[in-house]
């Protein structure tokens, strides 16, 4: 954690620039795909866990209790993983190719946890509403230059943020910044 510096908090008219900034992603390219909400996970990183937070907030109002096993249970469940996924090869593998696979994992094995103790509608909209609301975002939301420069001084290592950390965690950082890397040098070669 030393070295850990909070991105930046984009504007409000980078963040939601206007509909010529969004599409629908090609599906049928998952790998361009994933690289764009990886992209748009770094750059927009502080905007996301201030999002989160708010619904966080409003749900853990209406139910402190619910929302604080939620989140425990949650955090045990992605730890455990992530340990698992560093001492086990065939999980790790699995892991990197398969990132949605394993995250979407993560929390069908936390909502099962949760619904033994009748936790789903905490689960949903207090740990599940504010993910997906990323995840729509960070897929639908293109990728400007200034974004592909920050996640490529991120990737070698001039800055080190806390969603970087969990993307290292899910094995996604070395793949998308060599691909962001040799796209950077074709435009400059050009």
């Amino acid at each position: 954690m030393a070295g850990m510096e909070l991105a930046p908090f984009r504007p409000w008219d980078d963040f939601f620039p206007g509909v010529d900034r969004f599409s629908k992603p090609d599906v049928s390219d998952l790998s361009k795909w994933n690289n764009r909400v990886i992209s748009n996970l770094l750059y927009f990183q502080t905007n996301y866990f201030a999002a989160a937070v708010v619904v966080i907030l409003i749900v853990g109002f209406l139910n402190p209790l619910g929302m604080f096993v939620g989140g425990a249970v949650v955090a045990l469940v992605f730890m455990s993983s992530v340990w698992a996924g560093e001492n086990k090869a065939v999980i790790k593998n699995f892991k990197k190719r398969n990132p949605t696979l394993f995250v979407v994992g993560v929390l069908g094995i936390s909502y099962l946890l949760l619904s033994l103790c009748g936790g789903v509608m905490v689960f949903l909209f207090g740990i599940t509403l504010p993910m997906l609301l990323i995840l729509i975002h960070a897929s639908l939301r293109l990728r400007s230059m200034k974004n592909k420069l920050e996640n490529k001084i991120e990737g070698v290592g001039l800055k080190k943020t806390p969603m970087g950390v969990i993307l290292d965690l899910l094995d996604q950082q070395e793949e998308k910044i060599n691909k962001i890397q040799d796209f950077l040098e074709s435009k400059l070669k050009d």
